[in-house]
């Protein structure tokens, strides 16, 4: 049986509320136990957002981007409006304004302020528990599940039961079957990778990097995935790291974070890398950072040249060296001849790279990459549909601008499951690797060498005061966290399905 999470009793949030040190921290606090924010929703609250009339907090950008609305209990309108008095008196509140203002009033208060105001109040009341924002999320689920909330099981076998934090709604899940090429496992790998790239960025501009094999060599790489996909990985950072490295160029040694994608929107095989690399590197005395221009990294026909010759010439000597192995309509490619005949077209054509200045920030390309770096070619949220014989999907025809984009396909599901087996990587092929300044076990130190140069002060290495990973799947209703109710062991026999009840949001106080 799996445990739930640590929550505390009505009496212990009681006493945590009332061991803050001042009337903003217990508001806040209060809004995450009263209302069921999380964290970060706590801190990015305006004064706007709180609704008298209707008696809710507006949500605005919520986990997943989503917006949705919360309970807002009358005792906690009432503390709200106490913090706007005195906030207003000190100066610090304005109508346009954050909620819960930072340590400067321009900026809203931090998420690692608000988990250390809940360790010390807890400190302070004398909870020996660990506990963080979070937990009291937990509590104030659990303390409306004690009230009554009557959840029960119509399946179950090898899962477990969620529950929702805010609107009552229930549902199994089945258990992470870890495959890193399942379109549901993982995620929790993934935001972990995330959250550790995201703490590595500069202070800089960054650029959106991506080296993509023409479709005469792609039907090779197909049938010798291991070599050629890591020839790929290996000869685009070489040829960045080159280039950078020229005087004529930027003359500084960079870092690169690279990705491995092989599919298409709509399945198809599509092999090309993803690189995030900062606008800029160390020269290499290691005494200056060279900055490269604001929306210019790198001249790309340079780089597609460089490319096209350096990975060109890696793959003759794997075929030299009869490392490649050619099956079906490719079975003639191993004579040298007709290898050489079938390379003739990529040697003239221009190999396209891409490196723009991502136009969300590098936040928003990485949080595009951590969605598929520890799963392949589709995710759930876009499937449709399923009929017993065909697969329904969403895709994006880039062909296409615009609202017409966004295409829908329906495709036997044996091919799509042909399609979706395309993308399965050889046992122990690594699709993510770094390189230069955010290479291997020197990457840290390169990074607070970086910043140094830069006159950036790093992060405080506090890792007590880090707010636990504790993540939770959206509501498909609300957006709201599903929390575990029951866990199942194997063959556990389903109960009856449950009586209608009230969404736990209707049963609080």
């Amino acid at each position: 049986m799996r445990k739930l999470p640590v929550v505390l009793s009505r009496d212990e949030v009681a006493r945590l509320l009332g061991a803050t040190t001042c009337l903003k921290h217990q508001a806040a606090l209060s809004v995450a136990y009263g209302a069921g924010l999380r964290v970060g929703e706590v801190a990015m609250l305006k004064v706007r957002d709180v609704d008298s009339e209707r008696m809710l907090l507006r949500v605005e950008r919520g986990k997943g981007g989503q917006y949705r609305n919360a309970m807002l209990p009358a005792d906690l309108l009432t503390l709200l409006r106490q913090w706007w008095k005195l906030g207003r008196e000190q100066g610090v509140m304005h109508h346009d304004g954050w909620l819960f203002p930072g340590l400067h009033a321009m900026k809203p208060i931090s998420t690692r302020q608000l988990h250390r105001i809940v360790v010390e109040a807890a400190q302070a009341a004398g909870i020996t528990k660990r506990v963080s924002p979070h937990t009291l999320r937990h509590s104030f689920a659990t303390h409306l599940l004690e009230d009554g909330t009557d959840i029960r099981i119509i399946q179950a076998l090898l899962g477990h039961v969620e529950a929702c934090t805010d609107c009552g709604h229930w549902r199994i899940a089945y258990n992470s079957c870890r495959n890193r090429h399942c379109p549901k496992c993982q995620g929790a790998a993934a935001r972990t990778w995330l959250e550790a790239r995201e703490a590595d960025l500069l202070p800089v501009g960054y650029f959106h990097v991506v080296f993509t094999l023409p479709a005469e060599v792609a039907a090779i790489a197909f049938t010798n995935k291991a070599l050629v996909y890591d020839l790929l990985f290996k000869a685009a950072a070489e040829t960045m790291m080159a280039i950078a490295a020229d005087p004529r160029h930027l003359g500084a040694r960079i870092g690169i974070t690279a990705v491995l994608h092989t599919w298409g929107s709509a399945m198809t095989h599509h092999p090309h890398v993803h690189m995030i690399v900062p606008g800029g590197g160390i020269t290499p005395d290691g005494q200056r950072w060279i900055s490269s221009r604001p929306a210019f990294l790198l001249p790309v026909r340079v780089l597609g040249a460089l490319f096209r010759r350096v990975f060109l010439t890696r793959l003759m000597a794997l075929h030299d060296a009869g490392k490649l192995t050619f099956f079906g309509k490719l079975a003639g490619l191993t004579d040298r001849r007709t290898f050489l005949k079938h390379l003739s077209p990529v040697r003239k054509k221009r190999w396209v790279v891409y490196a723009k200045p991502p136009f969300a920030g590098p936040e928003a390309v990485l949080a595009c990459l951590s969605r598929y770096t520890h799963r392949v070619a589709i995710s759930n949220s876009r499937l449709i549909r399923f009929n017993g014989q065909n697969v329904t999907f969403r895709y994006k025809d880039y062909r296409r601008s615009g609202a017409d984009r966004q295409q829908v396909m329906t495709l036997p599901a044996d091919e799509f499951i042909r399609r979706f087996l395309l993308h399965v990587l050889p046992t122990g092929f690594h699709r993510i690797r770094h390189y230069g300044l955010l290479a291997g076990a020197t990457h840290k130190a390169n990074i607070a060498l970086a910043r140094k140069l830069l006159a950036v002060a790093s992060p405080p290495d506090d890792d007590e005061l880090e707010e636990p990973a504790q993540y939770h799947p959206p509501c498909p209703h609300c957006g709201g966290d599903m929390v575990v109710i029951e866990t199942f062991t194997r063959r556990q026999q389903p109960r009856a399905p449950p009586t209608a009840t009230p969404p736990i949001r209707e049963l609080a106080p």
